[in-house]
């Protein structure tokens, strides 16, 4: 996959069939759009090309709003060349470019730098200055400049439509198995093991500690059944979320517990894929009623993990 930051300016590629967006989670409805711009590059003999932006527009245009991703831009960049994707074009988001009209984005972004032939996006969607541009402008632009436009009605999933925000607010309530059906995997975080405080160890549970990345959407605090995934190895797990209140308030972070192998991952890199969530957190009266507690969480954790059935990515 060809990958370009900022407009190309040598040379466009054959017969650009073009998506535009942010892409974030990359969930079910993205990768249904992805398919389609994929599929019929492919029948054109053409280049399935993504412009999508760094950083979020939301980050120049509202910088007061607090917004965390799904996905970091490395996991995105992964899922666009997993979908077949030919070429991704990362546009620097500047107030520059968010001043440009909706006839200006087109006329000197998509067609004069890019050289695109024809475009899919939602039927929702807006471009340019203050959002003003619409498919109606499209259409309007690609009658004079010789593109085709193809809006899309929204995926849905058990008539609910896919879309990043929702999704967000799922993970955030600890809804994760929701959050699964949506994205069509299971939400995942990853990062490198440290060094914790070995309270888990003192109490017959050692795990694995992870800092919670600041701009990444983190499920509710709380008990999860997980997996652990670290150099091609798939490794069941439970996974706590929170301050770990019984020891009295503390740094938020992510402990993930092995259920069957005694690894020494520290300085690892690994990433927790958030199955269920098992309970919420609470302060136990003693650190022996938190070990009781975590021996039930262990069973359950491996209970549900035998017998889960795997989200199928149906596109």
């Amino acid at each position: 996959m060809k990958f370009t930051r900022g407009l190309p300016a040598h040379h466009r590629s054959p017969y650009p069939v073009v998506t535009i967006g942010n892409f974030d989670g990359q969930h079910r409805g993205h990768r249904w759009l992805l398919r389609t711009v994929v599929e019929t590059a492919r029948a054109k003999q053409g280049t399935a090309l993504v412009v999508t932006f760094d950083p979020h527009p939301v980050r120049i245009l509202a910088p007061q709003v607090e917004l965390k991703f799904l996905t970091s831009k490395e996991e995105k960049l992964a899922q666009f060349e997993r979908a077949g994707v030919d070429e991704v074009v990362l546009l620097e988001f500047t107030q520059e470019l968010a001043a440009l009209t909706p006839d200006a984005f087109v006329n000197e972004v998509l067609c004069g730098a890019i050289g695109m032939k024809e475009i899919f996006v939602g039927e929702h969607f807006a471009f340019g200055r203050e959002r003003a541009g619409r498919i109606a402008d499209l259409v309007r632009l690609g009658g004079s400049l010789g593109f085709q436009v193809h809006p899309l009605a929204p995926y849905r999933v058990d008539g609910e439509i896919v879309s990043s925000s929702a999704i967000r607010r799922m993970v955030q309530k600890g809804d994760v198995q929701r959050a699964a059906t949506f994205l069509g995997r299971p939400y995942s975080l990853g990062g490198t093991v440290t060094r914790g405080s070995r309270r888990g160890r003192s109490l017959g549970w050692p795990t694995a500690n992870l800092p919670l990345p600041p701009d990444r959407v983190i499920p509710a605090d709380g008990v999860y059944a997980t997996t652990m995934h670290n150099e091609g190895r798939t490794l069941p797990s439970v996974s706590y979320i929170g301050t770990r209140p019984t020891f009295g308030s503390g740094v938020r972070l992510l402990e993930v517990y092995l259920l069957d192998e005694r690894v020494d991952l520290y300085g690892a890199e690994v990433v927790v894929r958030f199955v269920a969530r098992l309970r919420g957190d609470h302060a136990f009266e003693s650190p022996e009623a938190l070990a009781v507690q975590i021996s039930l969480d262990v069973e359950q954790a491996r209970e549900l993990l035998a017998h889960q059935n795997p989200v199928a990515v149906d596109v």
